[in-house]
């Protein structure tokens, strides 16, 4: 797995399934049923792949030269609710067939 787009779908995709599970499922456990633990244990998950998500971004400016306003856009898109898959859908997928990337 040396496709730096591949590589990035796949945290992305890992940030954004963490971040469902924090709002559809241990929120709700913690302020309807006072479930604390729920928002301790997947809000500590989240948290990581989100610090890991933002190093991806970086990664990408560098290894595949992202400009600036698309590092944005993914950063955006990772603070929205299933903005992680949307920018796979509408930005990364166009940039990956754009791109004559040759893995090593």
């Amino acid at each position: 797995m040396n496709n730096p787009f591949k590589q990035f779908k796949v945290v992305g995709y890992l940030e954004g399934i963490s971040f469902l599970l924090l709002l559809g499922i241990a929120m709700p456990l913690k302020y309807i049923w006072g479930m604390d633990m729920a928002v301790t244990i997947v809000g500590a998950a989240h948290g990581g792949l989100f610090v890991l998500y933002v190093a991806a971004i970086f990664y990408m400016m560098i290894r595949v030269r992202w400009t600036l306003l698309t590092a944005l856009l993914a950063f955006i898109a990772s603070i929205v609710p299933f903005g992680p898959f949307i920018f796979d859908a509408k930005v990364l997928k166009h940039q990956e067939a754009a791109t004559s990337f040759v893995t090593k």
